[in-house]
């Protein structure tokens, strides 16, 4: 790329097969698969770094001589997309792994988006109550079980390193951090150390965020950078916010969420999918008993308090990723109005100051129970066996 010495690669995680293969889904739904892995993951000990010695061979640097990418009209200025910042809790020392966008001011500065409900803005507050920054390493160009790891929802006290390790399959290699106290994953393509100052905001934004729409600027908490470096052959990973690479491994582990959280408690859950979005879910059943659709849907209405603001039910012979389909169920195997649930001034995600994102709906895209017989999908004999080149 001109102006930089890295070459900037894109796309690697836009692929929900991809994805899957990453998770070692084989066979089974990445939903269920992913559960597996996060309940195997909170279960460990915490034995998920393998220390290793410190590369002599990387490449020290600054922010300048990193790709500085401005991505969209109104953006305020160039932003790192694939920010992963590892730190640990000030009172606990777990670990966490997660992604905000970064926005670049110069070489020893970041300002950095921290939701109010993520996990590193907890380990942010903690620090403030002691007065003191909290040390963090920002990873760009992680391996894949890094950047899941990132990605994932998992309980509390539980860290994103151990699923990482998980899905690995053995420990990550780490080498200590030159001027924090934190391990760095050896397979990083680049590294950049620093720490959050205490008590300080500084305007970040506009930038053209996931759901399609510019966020606006506001005050967010600063990233004092203390060292940059990097692999000699370092790559520089780079995602378009509100592409499929941004969207569809989160898609996949906030299905997988809705997922764990309903089958623990309901019968006949087969699969969750949150395409084409985060704001919907659909779920796919396997009917047990009248109303089973609809209780189905209140289960996922508190299965995530962010996301899932429209939720779908649909029967086991339909694909919950394809919400064309499950709205050409929805109106075509009974009333609309018996099967639509609407719920009024239930808060929803977190950045919402208008509640354009307050209340829920649900929809049964079901079969009537007991008249299965009734809506069995047309098929031509055959079919599967046709090749075209047979007629070309």
């Amino acid at each position: 790329m001109r102006g930089t010495q890295l070459p900037v690669v894109t796309n690697l995680y836009s692929s929900r097969e991809r994805v899957a293969d990453i998770a070692g889904a084989g066979d089974d739904t990445f939903c269920r698969r992913w559960s597996e892995l996060v309940s195997r993951a909170a279960d460990s000990q915490g034995a998920a770094i393998a220390t290793v010695e410190r590369p002599t061979t990387l490449v020290a640097g600054k922010l300048s001589d990193l790709p500085l990418l401005t991505y969209h009209a109104k953006d305020a200025g160039p932003y790192f997309t694939s920010a992963i910042y590892l730190a640990k809790h000030p009172d606990t020392g777990t670990p966490n792994l997660s992604f905000h966008r970064s926005m670049y001011v110069s070489d020893s500065e970041l300002r950095v988006r921290l939701g109010d409900t993520h996990n590193l803005a907890a380990y942010y507050r903690a620090a403030e109550a002691r007065d003191e920054p909290l040390e963090a390493v920002l990873l760009l160009g992680a391996a894949p079980e890094i950047f899941m790891g990132a990605c994932a929802s998992i309980p509390e006290g539980a860290s994103e390193l151990d699923l990482a390790a998980t899905l690995a399959g053995t420990a990550i290699a780490s080498y200590q951090g030159t001027t924090v106290d934190l391990p760095v994953p050896a397979s990083s393509q680049v590294v950049v150390e620093g720490r959050f100052l205490p008590h300080e905001r500084r305007s970040e934004g506009p930038f053209g965020e996931f759901l399609g729409y510019y966020v606006p600027e506001a005050e967010n908490p600063v990233f004092e950078v203390t060292a940059v470096y990097w692999q000699p052959d370092a790559v520089f990973h780079s995602i378009l916010c509100g592409s499929a690479e941004d969207h569809v491994p989160m898609q996949a582990v906030n299905a997988a969420k809705t997922f764990a959280h309903l089958d623990a408690r309901l019968p006949g859950i087969l699969d969750v999918s949150c395409a084409p979005g985060f704001m919907n879910t659909t779920i796919r059943i396997r009917q047990a008993y009248e109303g089973h659709a609809r209780q189905v849907l209140l289960a996922a209405f508190s299965a995530d308090m962010d996301y899932n603001k429209l939720c779908i039910v649909v029967d086991e012979d339909d694909d919950p990723a394809d919400i064309a389909a499950a709205i050409r169920a929805f109106v075509n195997r009974g009333r609309v109005d018996h099967r639509v649930m609407v719920i009024d001034d239930v808060p929803g995600f977190y950045r919402d100051p208008h509640r354009d994102h307050w209340g829920r709906v649900g929809i049964d895209a079901t079969r009537p129970f007991g008249r299965s017989d009734e809506f069995v999908k047309k098929s031509i004999p055959g079919v599967e066996d046709i090749d075209p080149d047979d007629y070309l």
